[in-house]
This record gives C-alpha cells, sequence and structure tokens, in this order.
C-alpha cells in the first residue's frame, strides 16, 4: 500500500488511481491534436499513458519532491516543471491541458485557463457539481454562460470518489473544453458580453421577462416574453436556461450593453453593467 507523506494530497490533491478513469482521460485526449501540457502530475498516473501517444509531453507540478522522482523515472521523455500551474505561464502556440485538478482550486485554475489563448482544448477531472455546472447541467452557471461564444463545455461523466487515493468527500466529474475556432462574437467583444450576462444573471427581476425588459433593450415584458417564446423559454425562467445560442442572439438583438436607467440621485441616465 503506497503513502503518501510526500506528495499533492499536502497541496489538496488526490492522486487518481482507477484505471478506468485513466482510460477514458486517454481516450478523450487522444481525440485532440497537438503537444501536451499536464497540470499537476502527481505520480505520474496519467503522464505514462499520455506519453504512449507519441506526442510532445510538458507538466506543471508544485510538489518538489514529486518532480524530482518523475524526472528521474521518465529520463527526459516529458519535461516536468515545478512550479505552481495559476502562476505558469501558459504556451501560446496550439496545444492540449490535461490535469486532474485539485477540487479547491478548480475554479480557479479553470478562470487563468480560460483567459490564456493558445490553447485548443482541455480534458479535466474536477468535483462533480463544477463539472455539472460548467456543462450546464440543470442550467448554465454564469462562468459557462460569459464564454460560451468561445468554449464549448461537454461532461463526460462521473468519477467515484473511491477513484482517488486518498479518498476525497465528493466525486469527481470528467468535462472536455473545446475552443471554438471560428467563435460567433469576436474576441474584442469579451468584456461587453461578458457585462450583459453579468447584469442579466444580477440584474432586478424574478423571471427573465421582467430581468431582459429591466437590464436589456427589449424595453418592456411582453416584448421580453415574446423574445423568449421564440426560443421555448417562458417569462419565468431563470437565466441559467438560457442556450449559448441565445445568449448570442440576446447580445446581437439588444446591443452590446443594457438600456440607460435614470440615476435617481443626478437626475442623468447611467448604463448598467458597463465597467
Amino acid at each position: 500500500m503506497p503513502t503518501y507523506h510526500h506528495g499533492r494530497h499536502e497541496h489538496g490533491q488526490n492522486f487518481l488511481t482507477d484505471p478506468q478513469t485513466i482510460h477514458r482521460i486517454i481516450d478523450l485526449v487522444r481525440d485532440t491534436e497537438g503537444p501536451i501540457l499536464e497540470i499537476g502530475p502527481g505520480a505520474g498516473a496519467l503522464t505514462r499513458p499520455l506519453l504512449r501517444l507519441g506526442r510532445p509531453t510538458q507538466a506543471v507540478e508544485i510538489d518538489a519532491h514529486l518532480v524530482r522522482k518523475l524526472n528521474h523515472e521518465l529520463q527526459g521523455k516529458a519535461t516536468i516543471t515545478e512550479g505552481d500551474f495559476l502562476k505558469h505561464r501558459i504556451p501560446e502556440h496550439p496545444h492540449v491541458i490535461v490535469g486532474n485538478l485539485p477540487f479547491h482550486q478548480t475554479t480557479a485554475i479553470l478562470r487563468h485557463l480560460l483567459h490564456a489563448p493558445g490553447w485548443t482544448d482541455a480534458v479535466l477531472l474536477v468535483q462533480w457539481e463544477v463539472a455539472r455546472r460548467r456543462a450546464g447541467v440543470g442550467g448554465a452557471s454564469m462562468m459557462t454562460a460569459q464564454w460560451s461564444p468561445w468554449f464549448d463545455f461537454t461532461l463526460h461523466g462521473r468519477v467515484p470518489a473511491r477513484a482517488f487515493t486518498p479518498t476525497p468527500g465528493v466525486d469527481g466529474g470528467l468535462i472536455a473544453i473545446r475552443r471554438d475556432a471560428n467563435p460567433a462574437i469576436p474576441a474584442r467583444e469579451r468584456r461587453r458580453f461578458q457585462s450583459l450576462v453579468h447584469q442579466i444573471y444580477t440584474g432586478p427581476g424574478r423571471g427573465l421577462a421582467q430581468i431582459l425588459a429591466r437590464n436589456t433593450d427589449l424595453g418592456t415584458p411582453t416584448s421580453a416574453t415574446a423574445w423568449l417564446r421564440e426560443r421555448g423559454l417562458t417569462g419565468s425562467d431563470l437565466p441559467k436556461s438560457l442556450s449559448a445560442e441565445a445568449w448570442i442572439d440576446l447580445y446581437r438583438t439588444t446591443g452590446t450593453s443594457p438600456p440607460p436607467q435614470r440615476d435617481r440621485r443626478s437626475g442623468k441616465n447611467r448604463r448598467h453593467g458597463r465597467r
């Protein structure tokens, strides 16, 4: 029975030990192209089968002991670098991201990745609820909606806690993210699109009809309800019900920002969501 006095559990990580899950991850990576960058290789459970794909492989590992161990065992077949991935400069050339992420750092790492250029695909093992939310199961999270014109999030199943050592308190989820090579909205408009999404998720109103009427140029609940009905939605639905296509259409239909509203203190018009 292996011990983990040294290793990623000290940094909030759990080693992936289940062969079936490892095989599923490798199959997903096999369907991608380009060099591989692994986040937190740990003891190398994914690194070794990734090398068998015959593609250049690099990895960033925060634990110095594991870096030395892997570099010794792999004998130059992969480049293992010591460091915190959140501070790592992600290459700008096309490549594939792979990783069993520390559950407590999942959101921070996802934000780091989504803001980075270059990579085309990511295959990530994260906690189950995060995987569901990012893939829009039961409704899209605000983060997923804000990035939906540029990335596709796909859930590839649940991974039981027993697949890890030490065993975490929650199950994992396998998610794939693919960058859209021809996004519907140009990257230069990302901040304005994301501002609109933020305003809809946080703006006043009890349902989408009210929220859209108060926070977009659709103007009235009647107009908003008609717009929603055309997309198979009702006025009482919530922002999480909007599909990626609906968000893009809303951005194009209502313009790039919410309508001006009267500032009661100054008497001047102002716009919400513009930062």
